[in-house]
């Protein structure tokens, strides 16, 4: 049963809004939520290397794993509301709290089964709650999503960095591989129907999860040589990648890592999503090039013309607008926030149902029939409504799920691995 809108939030995370792209809807289902904890043991912990004698001590990594799934809702069920805390911009002060309005229900029955299992992985300093815009909405659509709380150092402390750069596909194929056997004994989940979303941070670790590999020149700066059996070609390469992998999905990617070669390795199909004005990580060496460089994948790339790096977490809560440090975690300096995620939510939602569910009534959403957005024309019928979406080709080279007037900014490239030049 669907949650009722008239027991929502006044802004749950993933409910788009009102000229949302056609396919960034909610789905049939209500929503569920979980939290569980998953331990690996024996883990080197690389911050605290002993500078005598270069080693890490061993510890069991913990880590903490929200897990969205089509549920079965009662009348009058609370939605959850989700917290997390980001870091301050002065140094020493408390991490800056807030919370977000969901519209899952913690603890609701699963509704049925055999769903694909798509894992997130949240950017540098950031956390799952943010991300919810996406997790919900996908639950909604019959996918089970697993966001990982990767607990990070805090951001700005570069000293540290080499933890996430070492850790975040260790993480996710850990998960990954965990769930896949854990969800599907209790019937939730189909464990051969996987895919992998990351943001950021979160893209390096789902690109390096999902086939790329690591340059030896760039795991040999991790201290002690324990990355050093995970990079190309190394006896523990496999340990890094993912299972069952059907797609990629990679926002704000950045390059540095693969070396000339690493990117295509990557065999599963891939959507990159990128901002051209992304002063965090550059676009051209970024996005651009990661596209350029997957030769083995079919592949995509949507280009948000002028946007930057701020294009993988939710709208602003009220609690991160009251100075600009908190404010730029979120927002955008041009596009309107609700607006970018909404067509994320599209073409995220049309690039899984193709290529992890099958559905191949999807393609006409990404086979687009001009690159440029705004160069797509539809003369509607005199008995369209204002609000009605295009339906592409042959009717319209307006995007197919765009509304008039609704498709500007963007750009779509595609790239099919098997073609013949």
């Amino acid at each position: 049963m669907a949650v009722s809108p008239s027991l929502l939030p006044a802004d749950p995370a993933g409910k788009p809004g009102i000229d949302a792209p056609e396919l960034a809807h909610l789905g049939a289902f209500a929503v569920g939520v979980r939290t569980l904890e998953l331990v690996q043991p024996n883990q080197p912990a690389l911050l605290d290397i002993d500078p005598q004698t270069g080693k890490a001590p061993l510890e069991d990594r913990k880590l903490t794993v929200d897990v969205w799934y089509p549920a079965k809702t009662s009348p009058g069920a609370k939605p959850a509301t989700y917290t997390a805390a980001f870091t301050a911009e002065v140094p020493g002060r408390p991490p800056v709290e807030f919370s977000i309005g969901g519209l899952a229900v913690r603890g609701a029955a699963p509704a049925g089964g055999n769903y694909p299992l798509v894992i997130v992985s949240h950017g540098y300093g950031n956390a799952p709650a943010a991300m919810a815009w996406l997790t919900e909405n996908l639950a909604s659509k019959g996918y089970v999503v697993a966001a990982i709380h990767h607990e990070d150092p805090p951001y700005g402390d570069r000293a540290k960095f080499i933890w996430p750069f070492f850790r975040r596909p260790l993480d996710i194929a850990f998960v990954a591989a965990s769930l896949q056997t854990r969800l599907n004994n209790e019937g939730l989940i189909d464990p051969a129907r996987t895919a992998l979303i990351g943001y950021s941070m979160g893209s390096y670790g789902v690109l390096a999860s999902g086939g790329a590999t690591l340059d030896p020149a760039a795991v040999a700066q991790v201290p002690g040589g324990y990355m050093v059996p995970y990079g190309r070609g190394a006896e523990r390469a496999e340990d890094f990648h993912v299972k069952n992998l059907k797609a990629i999905v990679a926002l704000a990617a950045g390059g540095g890592a693969w070396g000339s070669d690493g990117i295509a390795a990557i065999t599963a199909p891939l959507l990159l999503i990128s901002g051209d004005a992304d002063h965090t990580v550059d676009y051209h060496t970024g996005g651009r090039a990661l596209f350029d460089a997957a030769t083995h994948s079919h592949r995509y790339l949507l280009t948000y013309k002028g946007a930057g790096h701020n294009i993988g977490l939710g709208p602003t809560p009220d609690a991160m607008r009251g100075s600009l440090w908190d404010l730029d975690w979120f927002e955008d300096p041009v596009w309107r926030k609700e607006r970018l995620l909404d067509i994320n939510l599209h073409f995220i939602t049309a690039f899984l149902d193709l290529y992890v569910k099958g559905d191949q009534s999807r393609a006409a959403y990404l086979h687009v029939p001009v690159t440029e957005s705004s160069e797509g024309t539809w003369t509607a019928p005199p008995t369209a409504s204002w609000g009605d979406y295009s339906p592409g080709p042959p009717a319209a080279t307006l995007w197919k799920g765009f509304q008039r007037r609704h498709a500007e900014g963007l750009v779509l490239v595609e790239h099919d691995a098997d073609a013949r030049e």
